[in-house]
């Protein structure tokens, strides 16, 4: 099963459960097109959610119970049935009471914008990738960010989005990562978080998702992750609990990969021990799409809904329940947590109401978040920004560039409006594991920028072409792309295509050359010294190329910082190489049975042997030198730092004053680190807080940041819980992970 969409996923599952099951369309689904209006206590919303769930609880059948545990498959690829005939055709839908105004969970994939709306007809704003947004460090941004997706969920007639992705890059080759929030748990659970809320700001439900250490593709549906629990607990697991703590999603995603021998889906330490006692998490667990493996241990180990279909929480599950191996107290938790979810996010006293959706409605705020996440990582002799005014010719070579910017893959593709810009055989159709570029042109952007300049385009497929171009011109742009997708890990972190060769050509060629990268991690950049800048502009969404040439022009002042360390070799990474599965592990075959799905596939064992040390703290704790650091990025102004101040008040204050000192107003990222004491036994230093601060030119401004104590703390195993240890904790503040002038020393009893 390794390597396959969920698509494929549900067509086995659906395929396994007609041939072994005669399923008929039970009273649940044979309901009247327009119920009348419920009146019910339930729907009485002075009440709490929590009460209003268990007044539904009490009116519900066995057979209404059980509908509410599991979806019906994939509307998107499955035949209009009466059950599925009320769902907006997304990817899972869960069958509601109509009877009693419970009304059903349509889910629709949406990591950075509504997926497959081309299908409907309703096309959608890409919003830059997920890595971008954490690029930005904004937590503003990342509300607005959750907000336009649930706006347009709902505009589209969903009421659950499948976002909020927050695996940390263990493993900066998995596909997913540009799905993600980077290497951080501080950042990715703070910005998640943020997300979440602007997503249930719609009324729709939000989740929070792939639960847990799902961090890479290759064999995700067998590798059996084994970590202790202590690193578990301060890295994978806290961007999860800072998440559900900041965002109060209504539902968490568990992944397909086990963790410490259990899949993860029935995973009693992950689903019940922390994430339902210690993170207090009330809403409902649902299973990746075909990462149930059992009925009975899934249900006791907290697992609420599988997902897309029933091969274990339908007929099997009832059967369980009536011969007592299931307890009706579980059956009714279950059905509790997700009853409470959909009256907490809204979906029962907002129905959902389908409107005409405009697809350029979204494109500023889409701009205006790749503005603040394209980070600067080069800029020698003030290359840029760009003044038109003194060129009169500019080369923009490769990636497409004249017509496009490259999308991010899989379960998270949006559908680009007119369909892919490049135009292969199908004329513009989307299809999975295929390059997907929005029309969005660098090339007319720099052309807009730039009016009275002579702007050529050469498509980069040969070195020696591209660099003769390049050297007639003043400036030239080369583009770099690294395209990523779900079901794959990447083979390497060099650029695909030869494209480290035309980089090295261009640049060779003319000394004022600017590469653009088009990426969702990090690259090796083995050209790094030649060329007078690099801009990382991640997948850059559907207005990436307006937001591109503001920053190349100066209309922007870039503030984008890495959320993830950019290596100098995989030498450097604590696995040099992605740990693929044996060949036994490649999929099920169509023949899949409840049986065979229990027993999975063959395991494969990855070890994170590399613990607490994650991204940025392994680099130092191994005092291995990197490419770009983490929380690096430039500017076209300066900003310096003094006044460092650390008391404890309750919680640990820490303020310092940040000027601009240059002539651009600009935003500046202000990071704040903190060494623990020796005995702690902890890497040299952990992000503890951060803050992104507007300064006009020449201003000053005390900033101040109150740290919660969890983020001092360690996650003692003995007493399974958080402790901050006694001792001497130094605070250290700056604009980057490697350069932070400001130091000082706390005492903590």
């Amino acid at each position: 099963m390794n390597h396959s969409s969920r698509r494929a996923v549900a067509r086995i599952a659906a395929s396994a459960i007609l041939a072994l099951t005669c399923l008929t369309i039970s009273g649940i689904a044979q309901r009247p097109q327009h119920p009348p209006k419920p009146t019910g206590p339930w729907m009485n919303a002075a009440l709490s959610a929590d009460e209003r769930a268990d007044l539904v609880l009490k009116e519900l059948t066995l057979d209404e119970k059980i509908a509410l545990l599991h979806g019906v498959g994939m509307p998107t690829d499955e035949p209009v049935t009466p059950e599925n005939a009320d769902s907006n055709r997304g990817v899972g839908y869960v069958v509601g009471v109509p009877r009693l105004g419970i009304p059903g969970i349509d889910m629709s994939d949406a990591a950075y914008g509504v997926r497959s709306s081309g299908v409907n007809g309703r096309y959608s704003t890409a919003l830059p990738a997920n890595v971008a947004a954490a690029a930005s460090w904004d937590t503003d941004a990342a509300y607005e960010y959750g907000a336009l997706i649930g706006r347009e969920l709902r505009a589209q007639g969903f009421n659950m989005s499948l976002g909020g992705g927050v695996n940390l890059t263990r493993e900066p080759r998995n596909g997913r990562t540009f799905e993600y929030l980077g290497e951080d748990p501080i950042l990715a659970g703070t910005l998640v978080g943020r997300l979440i809320q602007g997503t249930q700001s719609a009324h729709v439900i939000g989740d929070i998702k792939h639960y847990a250490l799902n961090d890479q593709e290759s064999g995700r549906n067998a590798v059996d992750i084994s970590i202790s629990k202590r690193a578990m607990r301060e890295t994978d697991l806290l961007a999860f609990e800072i998440g559900i703590a900041e965002g109060h999603p209504a539902a968490v995603m568990c992944s397909y990969n086990r963790v410490n021998g259990d899949f993860a889906c029935e995973n009693n330490y992950l689903l019940n021990e922390v994430v339902k006692k210690d993170f207090k998490f009330p809403g409902f667990i649902l299973s990746d799409w075909g990462g149930t493996h059992s009925d009975v241990k899934a249900s006791a180990a907290g697992l609420d809904n599988e997902q897309p279909g029933r091969f274990f929480y339908g007929d099997r599950y009832k059967a369980a329940v009536v011969a007592g191996k299931i307890p009706q107290a579980e059956l009714d938790e279950h059905v509790h947590r997700i009853l409470r979810s959909m009256f907490a996010a809204g979906v029962i006293d907002y129905p959902r109401q389908r409107s005409v959706v405009d697809p350029f409605a979204g494109f500023e705020t889409a701009r205006k978040i790749e503005e603040g996440g394209i980070v600067l990582l080069k800029n020698e002799r003030a290359a840029l920004p760009l003044n038109p005014a003194r060129i009169k010719t500019i080369a923009v070579i490769g990636s497409h560039s004249d017509v496009g910017m490259i999308s991010g893959g899989g379960s998270a593709q949006v559908d680009p409006i007119g369909g892919n810009a490049i135009k292969p055989a199908g004329q513009g159709q989307t299809h999975w594991l295929e390059e997907i570029w929005f029309p969005t042109s660098p090339l007319k952007a720099i052309q807009a920028r730039a009016p009275k300049a002579e702007v050529k385009y050469d498509p980069g497929t040969d070195p020696a072409a591209a660099a003769a171009v390049a050297k007639a011109a003043d400036v030239a742009i080369v583009f770099g792309y690294q395209w990523e997708s779900e079901g794959m890990d990447l083979p390497s972190l060099s650029l695909p295509h030869n494209e480290d060769a035309l980089i090295a050509a261009v640049a060779a060629a003319n000394p004022h050359t600017i590469v653009v990268l088009e990426t969702g991690t990090a690259v090796t950049m083995p050209w790094v010294d030649a060329p007078a800048a690099i801009l990382e502009a991640w997948f850059a969404g559907s207005d990436g190329a307006n937001a591109l040439g503001n920053v190349l022009f100066g209309t922007v002042n870039p503030s984008g910082k890495l959320p993830n360390t950019f290596p100098k070799s995989e030498a450097d990474l604590p696995r040099p190489t992605v740990t693929m599965p044996p060949p036994a592990s490649s999929g099920f075959d169509g023949a899949a049975t409840p049986e065979k799905w229990a027993a999975g596939l063959p395991g494969f064992p990855v070890a994170y042997d590399e613990g607490l040390k994650v991204g940025y703290k392994w680099y130092d704790a191994e005092k291995k030198p990197v490419l770009f650091p983490f929380g690096f990025g430039l500017s076209y102004t300066t900003y310096k730092y003094s006044g460092l101040a650390v008391a404890q008040e309750g919680k640990i204050k820490v303020s310092f004053t940040l000027a601009n000192a240059g002539a651009r107003a600009g935003a500046e990222i202000a990071e704040v680190y903190a060494s623990l004491p020796a005995a702690a036994q902890e890497p040299p230093k952990r992000l503890i807080g951060f803050s992104k601060v507007k300064l006009e030119a020449g201003e000053k401004r005390v900033v101040s940041l109150e740290i919660d104590p969890k983020y001092l703390s360690i996650f003692d195993e003995q007493k399974d819980g958080w402790v901050l240890l006694p001792g001497e904790y130094t605070i250290l503040v700056g604009g980057s992970s490697d350069k932070l002038p400001l130091k000082a020393t706390i005492s903590l009893k």
